[in-house]
């Protein structure tokens, strides 16, 4: 099957994949492998790595020196900020080499964004329009619209979808309202 005429591969970029959504642009250096998905209107940067596997939804910019491995996820409209990465396997003293079986899934939901040089261990899920701030080390589930810093990754705010800080009220300047659903969950549109 044949990328769609709408797909922008760079001539330096190598895109194996033939499941890459029209009017996503694969810039120089980087690398879709084949059995990878990629959704449309994406932006893949220079020097990302995307693995067999892995699953990217639309609208979706990996920023330059992203890693994507096998089993990890991200939602449409997600942010994936400079050199940040996932990981997928917990026990790195393995005496054998990791089978595919081995490695945890990692689930990045709708509208979130995680800063540059994050990191993100697998088996965690980044909850919808959550967003980690640069440099975090992500070891536990992030809750929705919760904003994480630190290493490890703690929760230091409620933010809305549009990225602003939420007061008590947690109503947002924008006109966005929210409840708790949890402290594990986090929010959900009022």
């Amino acid at each position: 099957m044949a990328l769609a005429a709408s797909v922008f591969v760079h001539p330096q970029a190598l895109c194996e994949s033939d499941d890459v959504g029209p009017r996503t642009r694969i810039w120089p250096f980087a690398q879709v492998m084949r059995g990878a998905r990629v959704g449309a209107d994406c932006n893949i940067c220079g020097h990302a790595f995307i693995e067999s596997g892995a699953v990217i939804g639309n609208g979706v910019t990996v920023k330059n020196a992203v890693l994507v491995w096998d089993h990890v996820t991200v939602e449409d409209e997600v942010f994936l900020g400079p050199n940040m990465i996932f990981t997928n396997v917990r026990d790195l003293r393995q005496a054998r080499r990791p089978r595919p079986d081995d490695f945890l899934p990692t689930l990045v939901r709708r509208g979130a964004a995680i800063g540059a040089n994050a990191t993100v261990v697998c088996g965690v899920t980044v909850g919808e329009s959550a967003l980690v701030a640069a440099g975090s080390v992500v070891t536990r589930d992030v809750p929705a619209y919760a904003l994480v810093a630190g290493n490890p990754a703690r929760r230091r705010a409620w933010v809305c979808a549009c990225g602003t800080r939420l007061g008590k009220a947690l109503s947002c300047p924008c006109g966005r309202r929210y409840r708790l659903r949890s402290a594990a969950a986090g929010l959900e549109p009022a």
